[in-house]
Parts: C-alpha cells; structure tokens; sequence
C-alpha cells in the first residue's frame, strides 16, 4: 500500500509543479489552489509512504516519478523542445527509480 502512495504522492508532485507554473507567481486563482492542494496532499503521502519505505528510496522515488512526469508533460502541452537526449534522459531516470524498487529491502 505504501508503494502505491508513494506512486500517487510523485503523481502529485508533477501536479502542483506544473500548476506552479502556471500560477504567475500566485496571480492566478485556480492554478495556485490546484498548486495548494496537490502540494499538502502529495507531502502528505511521501510522509505516509516513509514509514514503510526507507526516507532515501522514497524520496528519490517521488522526485523521480513528479520529475519525469513533469518534464514529459512540458514537452507534450507546454512548448518544452523534444529530442533524444531528453527522453533518453527521462528513461534513465525512470531505471534509476524502478532500481531503487527492486533493491529496497521491504
């Protein structure tokens, strides 16, 4: 259960990043709550998940997937440039995070 947290809390890491964005600076209404919400609950969730999961593999896990994710929805709504290097960059670090999985003793 605390995997699937952890996966969700990343989810919405990329949420309330991207919703910051979009915010300006806390000048638009509903991005900032969107960035409010999503913020409280995916601190929430990592802090839920790290009494299962050791603090480093779960850190490094929502980092990874609210990065990725991040960065993938940039290049496909927000004008980010797509090339090889990018998504060779982003498998990458989705390797490192699925690694981290498979080596966490729980």
């Amino acid at each position: 259960m605390s995997w699937i947290i952890l996966i969700v809390s990343g989810i919405l890491e990329a949420v309330w990043a991207t919703a910051l964005g979009k915010s300006e600076g806390f000048t638009k209404l509903w991005p900032t709550i969107i960035f409010g919400v999503a913020l409280i609950a995916s601190m929430g969730g990592l802090a839920f998940a790290m009494r299962d999961i050791s603090v480093g593999t779960a850190y490094a896990v929502w980092v990874g997937i609210g990065a990725s994710l991040t960065v993938v929805y940039a290049m496909v709504f927000g004008g980010e440039s797509v090339s090889v290097i990018k998504i060779l960059l982003i498998l990458g670090l989705v390797g490192c995070v699925v690694g981290l999985k498979m080596v966490d003793g729980h």
